[in-house]
């Protein structure tokens, strides 16, 4: 009877094991089809902004009407914000955010406008991605939690020039 009861539970852990081993590669599965939806869903967004752009081009000008050079700049202005920052990296593409802001920025916001201007952001915690990026690049500088500036690019002079003693 004591084997009967080993071999039950024996059978128990081994489902178990498998049933563990079944939820992880599914939770694994979805991961990623998360990500490839997200990814999907940004390239639609953007293939929607080139539409209207290309419909606002094709659109008979008066050249005479003030609305039509108006409404142009304004399709190109939104298709520059959509890709302003594509193919850099997070510490370029927040490096040149940065620069254009003139307080500093939460990485929350950071990664905002990141997404935003086209920067691919890969992991289950952007937010915390883009934090640790910036923390770890010399160019940065962290000034409240979670949140940072660029270091200004100054000359440093020394106190003192060296002299030549005998």
């Amino acid at each position: 009877m004591v084997e009967e009861f080993k071999d039950i539970i024996a059978g128990l852990e081994q489902r178990i094991h498998l049933y563990k081993s079944k939820l992880h590669d599914l939770q694994k599965k979805r991961e990623k089809v998360e990500d490839e939806a997200k990814t999907i869903a940004k390239y639609l967004e953007l293939a929607e902004t080139l539409y209207r752009v290309e419909v606002e081009k094709a659109k008979p000008v008066q050249p005479s009407h003030p609305l039509a050079t108006e409404s142009r700049d304004q399709s190109d202005t939104i298709l520059l914000e959509k890709t302003k920052y594509s193919g850099l990296s997070v510490p370029q593409a927040a490096y040149l955010l940065l620069k254009e802001s003139v307080e500093a920025l939460h990485a929350k916001n950071i990664c905002q406008k990141l997404l935003e201007g086209g920067v691919h952001l890969r992991g289950k915690t952007p937010i915390t991605s883009v934090a640790i990026s910036l923390s770890r690049d010399k160019r940065f500088k962290r000034v409240a939690p979670n949140t940072f500036k660029i270091i200004e690019e100054t000359a440093i002079l020394p106190d003192k020039f060296p002299t030549k003693e005998n």
